[in-house]
């Protein structure tokens, strides 16, 4: 659920975005480099996590169809890689992330949140702490609550990087 939340809500920020700044693409192409992101960060995060749990239970073809595996720094690399051959392909040659930078922040943050929710299944808890604001996921064990620090980090880096994206840039600066 809180996937889908966050694909709705960042796609949100980007539409206002784009609303607001206006954009260099003609819709057509912003639609290709759009596309090369989705497909590029579904195959990057496939990928990178099953390779990631592949030492776990080995590694087979059919393991791409199955739910879970998945990881956000594949997808994120995967999706750049994508929008950068699809960007050579068409003949783009401006850089086109800066509409991006905010949203995927608010994206992934949401999702975060749902890898929270989610406890031990998740498999993106943190390691035991003493801390007071350690959680026990329900292993009896208290662990660093990650989601909530990544969630925090997105959610500064967003308003520090909104706050940049009114204010006079070069190109390509804010999603770099």
């Amino acid at each position: 659920m809180f996937e889908t939340l966050g694909y709705a809500g960042g796609y949100e920020v980007y539409r206002r975005a784009r609303a607001r700044a206006g954009d260099r693409l003609n819709d057509h192409k912003r639609w290709v480099v759009i596309a090369a992101a989705a497909v590029g960060a579904l195959i990057g995060s496939r990928v990178l996590g099953l390779l990631e749990e592949a030492p776990r239970r080995g590694l087979s073809w059919h393991d791409f169809l199955l739910p879970g595996g998945k990881t956000i720094v594949g997808g994120l690399l995967g999706g750049w890689l994508a929008v950068e051959l699809a960007k050579w392909a068409a003949g783009i040659r401006s850089r086109t992330g800066d509409l991006f930078a905010v949203p995927l922040c608010i994206g992934i943050a949401i999702g975060r949140i749902g890898c929270f929710l989610a406890g031990l299944a998740d498999d993106t808890y943190g390691t035991p702490t003493s801390l007071p604001w350690g959680v026990d996921f329900g292993d009896g064990v208290r662990r660093h609550p990650t989601q909530v620090y990544e969630f925090v980090l997105l959610a500064v880096l967003g308003a520090v990087l909104w706050w940049l994206g009114r204010r006079p840039h070069r190109q390509g600066a804010l999603f770099r």
